[in-house]
């Protein structure tokens, strides 16, 4: 999974970091997550605790988006057979499917093909009836990838939303809320589109908390954020939105545009959510990796949130205090967590909150200690890797160190040092994964 793996692991510290990185991604794949979690005997089709009789639909149909979405519709192939009918998901990580319509967007920025993909997903919808089922696949990156501009709207005022608030270090709950209202998909509304079909939403978590109102800004769940949340997002965040979206918020707060739907509306009582994989799904694998290794195991969070080099220092303090006093785990012992950690850009270099997080860490990491900080969908904001693995020697010199973190340019420094961790597209998205390693001075 890991390209230059020899490279990477000069020690056996290393080694482990590197395992517990690739069997907490292996375990959110999304055919074995699928396969464990959906089963078909005859006309029934269990996911989770809910019972579908598909003898009772004229049409079973895949509908949705995300970056895992092309590898969660092929899983769903294997497990339905002849008895899936087809049906449309967007994804930038396209995969063959037998079929399901596989189309194409982009991420972080949306994008025109991502505006022509997202209409199909809503045309498909919209031809959905009361005999149909709707697999809705929902993976992290689904925000992006499904951009459908609402009224008024096209897609560069998307393009400088998302842009503004990405850039502002603004968390997934806050661009979201600010998405929903500039959109004619999200925040429930493919929902409305499919009704008054029932909708199952197979979801893949890449937020923290596992929201499925923020997962890929909640296309098929009800919305709690209104206009005026919209308008509090980018106020905080100091957004300069384009007119065309700020009339559009406006005009929401006024009553001249109807909320996106709520709890309460009747659209919902066809529905139901599942929440198949999420950050905790890796994290579990890598400490079960650690403990078949005989090292102490502790999950510091898995909810782990921050700017990415502020709360990696306090990971390099865990590490001191392990060494230094067997706490809160005695070495040999591998310390996990995960979250979504964001960055302020400042700087035009090249990086990502896992690359920060590495670089970050790696300042005041203690001599016996590895870090390895991965993003589980192999891509890491700008680096176009999954993060980096790191130890107290990667950082020779903690002045350039420095400035490459005030540049954003934490993968090019860490580029140098041959600490990045490639893994191409993995197939899945549950956020990022932090693998500690001390063994001791």
């Amino acid at each position: 999974m890991i390209d230059d793996r020899e490279a990477l692991a000069p020690s056996p510290a290393h080694e482990l970091a590197l395992d517990c990185v690739e069997a907490g991604i292996a375990a959110a794949h999304p055919h074995r997550v699928v396969g464990d979690r959906l089963h078909l005997e005859g006309d029934q089709l269990r996911v989770e605790d809910e019972l579908f009789d598909l003898g009772a639909f004229d049409e079973v149909v895949v509908l949705g988006g995300g970056k895992a979405a092309a590898q969660v519709a092929a899983a769903l192939e294997d497990v339905l057979g002849d008895r899936l009918d087809g049906g449309v998901v967007v994804t930038n990580d396209p995969v063959e499917t037998e079929c399901v319509t596989v189309r194409e967007g982009d991420h972080p920025v949306p994008s025109e093909r991502g505006v022509e993909a997202a209409q199909a997903v809503r045309d498909a919808a919209d031809a959905a009836d009361d005999e149909t089922l709707v697999l809705a696949v929902l993976t992290g990156g689904g925000s992006a990838l499904l951009p459908a501009p609402a009224d008024g709207l096209d897609l560069a005022d998307l393009q400088s939303v998302t842009e503004s608030l990405l850039d502002a270090g603004a968390p997934i709950e806050a661009v979201n809320a600010a998405r929903k209202h500039c959109s004619a998909i999200k925040g429930g509304q493919l929902a409305r589109a499919a009704d008054p079909a029932t909708v199952c939403t197979l979801l893949f978590s890449d937020v923290v908390g596992d929201d499925p109102g923020v997962i890929a800004s909640g296309p098929t769940v009800p919305d709690p954020t209104t206009f005026a949340d919209a308008r509090q997002v980018l106020s905080a965040y100091d957004v300069d939105a384009p007119e065309a979206v700020t009339d559009r918020i406006e005009r929401g707060i006024d009553g001249e545009i109807d909320e996106t739907p709520t709890a309460d509306d009747p659209i919902f009582e066809k529905t139901s959510t599942h929440v198949l994989a999420n950050g905790r799904t890796a994290i579990d694998a890598a400490r079960e990796t650690a403990q078949k290794a005989d090292h102490e195991s502790l999950v510091l969070a898995a909810g782990i949130e921050g700017e990415a080099r502020e709360v990696a220092r306090t990971h390099a303090a865990v590490a001191t205090e392990a060494v230094e006093r067997g706490d809160p785990v005695e070495p040999p012992a591998v310390v996990v967590s995960g979250g979504e950690t964001t960055v302020t850009v400042r700087g035009d270099g090249r990086g990502g909150p896992n690359c920060e997080f590495a670089l970050s860490a790696a300042r005041s990491l203690p001599d016996g200690a590895v870090l390895a900080a991965v993003d589980t969908d192999g891509l890491d904001g700008a680096s176009e890797v999954a993060g980096a693995v790191v130890d107290a020697e990667t950082v020779a010199d903690d002045e350039a160190a420095g400035q490459a973190l005030a540049d954003n340019d934490a993968a090019g420094f860490l580029a140098d040092r041959d600490a990045l961790v490639d893994t191409g597209p993995t197939g899945t998205n549950v956020n990022d994964l932090h693998v500690l390693v001390v063994d001791g001075a």
